[in-house]
């Protein structure tokens, strides 16, 4: 059965690759893209599977596990695993990669058959950096995503789109450079420490290293995966590669390619290097509001609104470090929720921005005004996942965003409530720079003539969007699921970083503990139960017999 369930996970990952494959041999450019739209859709089925196997009561950190020598002289081997946190992004790469697909048909009007090979081998190198647990592994999917989304960028893109693609490629490959050569330090480590040199993550987890080496590896590791996120002030090839690329490109983007930087920290960077992620712990901080508020701000100056939303993309990571760092449950869990929520909801509105872009071949907000009077339909989505994007309750983006900030104010972060507070204002300024978008382009009078005459959603964009607002309500009504999917796997991550320093990581205790100087007595008659209350100088849980613990029933006799 191990077996059978590590193939599966090989199957979802590799099947991609294959239908690319396919289409390579495909004449025609509307059957290709057909063609992996189709695969797409298999896959994202396929991985539904995984759901029913996975145990979220297993203590083991990894399940569907496949451990294969590839190059056994080197240490290198085929091992990959998934836990909680990377079984979600999994299910959000296979469910966004069909919407991207689907929605090429209005965007992509030439070489639609390349864009669909590179869309497909896109998602492999994707789903391989999650699953993949030997550090070569990693590296090779890591760096096997930057070749599409150059060509998506490059080839599909707006006019300045060789720039963007370049300075999207030089950004990301110069920090890989650096964390590969920080891997390659760490085998030469495992051979010293351990007589047999191996890549695999278990081997490195295990290293013994003195505190100043930690800083220059952690430092290496975090540059490639800052420049991912982006953070702060690593962002600048984000608004450029968003402009650039065509929407469905902005929807992989931001969807899940950013997140490989998020949950590069969560796996590699954090825990790899304990020491000195307390070290520079409140520089990720600093820089994590910092982008929080610096992006708020540089949304309400965009006049495009594709850069607008690429610039709010900058903020709502801020939210997602901010909260890794917190190393609380409640903190890492919205961090991880937050991850969710932004492919969704950022992915939806990139692909309402391309949609209308198709219409009237303009971004420029002063362009538009009044047309939801003209386009009701398209005015409605638009305004449901702009209040997603806000975080309003109901909607998936308000548990992230509350998990985030409960989880950075009650932390042992130095100065997290100052931190959470700071990072608040970033959802006040969402509110401002999203509602005050929405307003200049729906409301008020129409000013241009042409924008009278604008085609509402057709079924094919319905379609496309319905299952993103489905899943907006849907996580923001039902979250425990997606929760509770990660709550082990989260758990673990923050007991592993509240053993390198319980001072400074791990939930605090209960701020309010009730404290009972002497018994306290109820009135009784004779023959009746009576409750004696126990002083206890901890919070009061559930006891076996469903009363508090510390509360004992007494019988007392007759007088």
């Amino acid at each position: 059965m191990t077996g059978a369930l590590a193939n599966l996970l090989t199957i979802i990952t590799f099947l991609p690759l294959l239908g690319g494959l396919v289409v390579l041999a495909v004449p025609d450019g509307k059957l290709g893209r057909s063609i992996a739209f189709w695969c797409s859709v298999v896959v994202f089925l396929i991985s539904l599977l995984l759901l029913g196997q996975f145990d979220t009561a297993s203590t083991a950190a990894f399940q569907l596990e496949s451990n294969i020598p590839w190059v056994e002289s080197l240490g290198i081997s085929y091992h990959i695993g998934v836990d909680g946190v990377s079984l979600l992004l999994v299910f959000l790469t296979t469910f966004l990669m069909p919407i991207v697909i689907a929605s090429a048909s209005q965007t992509i009007t030439f070489r639609q058959k390349e864009f669909a090979v590179a869309a497909l081998v896109l998602e492999t190198a994707m789903l391989g950096a999650l699953i993949a647990l030997d550090m070569v592994l990693f590296y090779v999917f890591w760096e096997l995503m930057l070749v599409p989304m150059f060509l998506i960028v490059g080839i599909w893109g707006s006019e300045n789109r060789i720039y963007a693609a370049v300075k999207f490629f030089i950004y990301t490959m110069v920090g890989s450079l650096l964390m590969l050569i920080a891997i390659i330090y760490m085998y030469w480590l495992t051979g010293e420490q351990g007589g047999t040199r191996s890549f695999d993550y278990a081997a490195m987890l295990a290293l013994r290293m003195a505190p100043e080496v930690q800083m220059w590896l952690f430092a290496a590791f975090a540059l490639a995966f800052a420049v991912k996120v982006p953070m702060f002030p690593l962002h600048t090839w984000l608004p450029d590669a968003h402009v650039q690329a065509p929407a469905p490109g902005s929807v992989v983007l931001a969807g899940v390619m950013l997140k490989m930087g998020t949950y590069g920290f969560y796996r590699f960077a954090f825990p790899l290097f304990p020491q000195a992620t307390f070290e520079f712990r409140w520089l990720i901080a600093l820089l994590a509001v910092i982008g929080i508020v610096y992006g708020s701000l540089m949304c309400m100056a965009q006049r495009d609104m594709k850069k607008l939303i690429a610039y709010s993309s900058v903020a709502h990571l801020g939210f997602v470090m901010l909260g890794l760092v917190a190393f609380t449950t409640a903190g890492v869990t919205g961090a991880v929720y937050q991850m969710l929520n932004h492919g969704i909801s950022t992915g939806a509105l990139f692909l309402l921005v391309g949609m209308i872009y198709a219409r009237q071949h303009t971004r420029l907000i002063s362009d538009y005004g009044g047309i939801a009077k003209v386009i009701p339909a398209f005015a409605a989505v638009w305004l449901i996942v702009t209040l997603s994007s806000i975080g309003l309750p109901g909607t998936n983006g308000f548990v992230g965003e509350f998990l985030i900030l409960s989880g950075t104010f009650w932390s042992k972060l130095p100065g997290g409530p100052w931190w959470g507070a700071v990072a608040a204002t970033g959802v006040i300024l969402g509110a401002v720079y999203m509602l005050w978008m929405y307003q200049r382009v729906y409301h008020g009078e129409v000013k241009r003539e042409e924008n009278r005459h604008i085609q509402d959603l057709t079924v094919r964009e319905w379609l496309i969007l319905a299952p993103l607002v489905a899943l907006i309500f849907v996580m923001g009504l039902f979250p425990s699921p997606f929760l509770d999917l990660a709550r082990p796997s989260v758990e673990r991550f923050v007991g592993l970083m509240e053993r390198t320093s319980p001072q400074l990581a791990g939930d605090l205790p209960a701020s309010a503990t009730p404290v009972v100087a002497q018994p306290v007595r109820l009135p009784m008659r004779p023959g009746q139960q009576r409750l004696e209350i126990l002083p206890r100088a901890r919070p009061l849980q559930p006891g076996n017999n469903l009363l508090p613990q510390g509360v004992r029933p007494v019988v007392p006799t007759q007088p």
